[in-house]
């Protein structure tokens, strides 16, 4: 069998049987499916097995993730969420382009399941700051990881102790024996309802600590934005709109160098060989665009002006 597909649950009823129609639609049939559920008090159990799917006792989703791939049979293991995605092409454009890159590790662009236009550049923003990372400290989302059961095994998988980054974490290990790539065959689309439970702020906080190269940052020791969460509906709408085009042009201009950056280097550069000034380059725009997305996200409260001069 060529790959494994394995969903840590926990009561995702509603968004599985979306996620599982995907994959019975696929193009590529030499899979399966292995749903880790934490206890679900819904269907969800249920919904997995009339799909066929192996169902397995899960955890917090390091847990979840080891106790599917012990059980998997696949020569790759695909580590999805149940709110995510794909088109009818992902197994097999997926399979292809690794085999034909001899890949190990990979992860793939997002598209959010949003019509919003900040939403799109959020994601925009990360999906830039994953193709940046993987030549220097690799990072990928825990909804996105394609990555064989022998380099799996050879890192021990996933660290169940940690509570959160245990994504970030097994990729940085498992980078340090074969590299992370981002795959160019294909993407996958993701729930944005992280964001709008947790708030785009406080959720973008959260993935720029965990997801965004060191070598941009510096490590990260303190909150990322320090601003206030303010409601889009409360701020003055022209301004969100000046905000959104100022970052998509400096995103925009990131992206640019980033091309330009591979096409001088013959498309797949290393650690070793990005020119010192051309890394300072980069970390100057990223920087101007993270500083433009939190103008943009969020609005300081202010009181009335006081106009009684009494």
């Amino acid at each position: 069998m060529k790959i494994s597909v394995i969903i840590p649950t926990l009561n995702e009823a509603i968004l599985l049987p979306k996620l599982l129609g995907d994959l019975r639609q696929q193009t590529f049939d030499d899979y399966e499916i292995i749903v880790a559920d934490a206890g679900s008090s819904d269907r969800t159990q249920e919904i997995a097995r009339d799909y066929g799917a192996t169902v397995v006792p899960g955890g917090l989703p390091a847990a979840g993730r080891n106790n599917g791939a012990r059980v998997a049979r696949g020569e790759f293991l695909l580590f999805l969420d149940a709110d995510v995605r794909v088109p009818p092409t992902f197994l097999g454009d997926a399979y292809a382009e690794i085999e034909e890159r001899y890949l190990d590790l990979a992860t793939c662009a997002v598209i959010p399941l949003s019509e919003d236009p900040v939403d799109k550049l959020l994601h925009d923003f990360a999906n830039l700051a994953i193709q940046l990372g993987q030549f220097l400290d690799p990072h990928a989302p825990g909804f996105c990881i394609l990555v064989s059961r022998r380099l799996f095994r050879r890192v021990g998988g996933f660290d169940e102790s940690l509570k959160m980054a245990e994504d970030h974490d097994f990729v940085k290990r498992a980078s340090q024996f074969r590299p992370l790539r981002v795959l160019n065959s294909t993407h996958i689309s993701v729930s944005v309802r992280r964001l709008a439970k947790e708030g785009r702020v406080k959720l973008i906080n959260k993935y720029l600590a965990v997801e965004l190269h060191r070598a941009f940052l510096g490590e990260i020791k303190n909150e990322i934005f320090e601003y206030e969460f303010g409601n889009f509906p409360d701020a003055e709408p022209g301004l969100v709109e000046t905000r959104l085009q100022e970052s998509q042009k400096l995103l925009d201009k990131l992206s640019q160098s980033y091309s330009t950056l591979l096409s001088g280097l013959g498309g797949r550069p290393s650690r070793a060989s990005i020119p010192a000034e051309r890394l300072a380059n980069l970390k100057e725009q990223f920087e101007n665009l993270k500083e433009s997305l939190g103008s943009m996200l969020t609005f300081r409260s202010r009181p009335p002006a006081n106009h009684d001069r009494r």
